[in-house]
């Protein structure tokens, strides 16, 4: 049984980030401030220059600060905020798979609207990548060629954001792909139906798309 009691002893470099992140949510420092230069940080805490680099550095890394050389320190970030991949992480694989179902079929749609003959020869690409894949039973290798080829279908829809929504939320889930399928059967039985898809979107006609696309998320 574990302690939930235990105190975890903290390094100076953690009391001068939490300190810091203290500050920042009272509004001390705001989003696009600049932190005062290292000896007045130094002086304020009465730490040295490697304790106050390595505080820096931590936050950093997790976007709430942004370190521009010769310029200097600003906040980047409101604290207590997750950023969407952050918030990906911790989230429940079926229910981050439920968004991606959800976008699947407004997706299909639009890359129909307006997909160019590039995103065409990337979908082809995937397409054939994942069925070679799945005849083969290489289930690994044929998660991401589907992943890659939904994707570009995502990206042939012109929306940025969208697009990186898609690649965010799928990006997530191919371990748990992996751990729910023990072979590449249900890759093979769908194939038809992903290629019938491409050519919904090549023939750039989004209701047959829209409707192959609920087919493949029911299937």
């Amino acid at each position: 049984m574990t302690n939930s009691l235990l105190i975890v002893k903290k390094s100076l470099s953690d009391e001068v980030s939490s300190k810091l992140r203290e500050q920042i949510i009272a509004g001390v420092y705001r989003p696009g401030d600049r932190l005062p230069i290292e000896p007045e940080l130094m002086k304020l805490f009465g730490v040295g220059r490697s304790t106050i680099r390595e505080a820096i550095r931590a936050l950093s890394n997790s976007g709430i600060l942004s370190v521009q050389q010769g310029v200097g320190t600003f906040v980047a970030s409101v604290v207590g905020k997750e950023s969407v991949a952050q918030r990906l992480k911790r989230a429940r694989a079926q229910d981050v798979d439920e968004v991606r179902q959800l976008m699947e079929v407004r997706i299909a749609e639009k890359a129909a609207l307006n997909r160019s003959r590039a995103d065409l020869t990337e979908m082809s690409k995937y397409l054939s990548a994942r069925k070679k894949a799945a005849e083969s039973n290489r289930l690994t290798e044929c998660i991401d060629a589907d992943v890659a080829f939904h994707a570009s279908i995502a990206a042939a829809c012109k929306n940025e954001i969208l697009a990186d929504l898609y690649k965010s939320v799928s990006s997530h889930l191919k371990e748990w792909f992996q751990t729910m399928y023990v072979d590449t059967d249900r890759f093979v039985e769908t194939q038809g139906l992903h290629k019938r898809l491409y050519e919904a979107i090549e023939a750039k006609e989004p209701e047959k798309a829209r409707k192959l696309a609920q087919q493949i998320i029911t299937h």
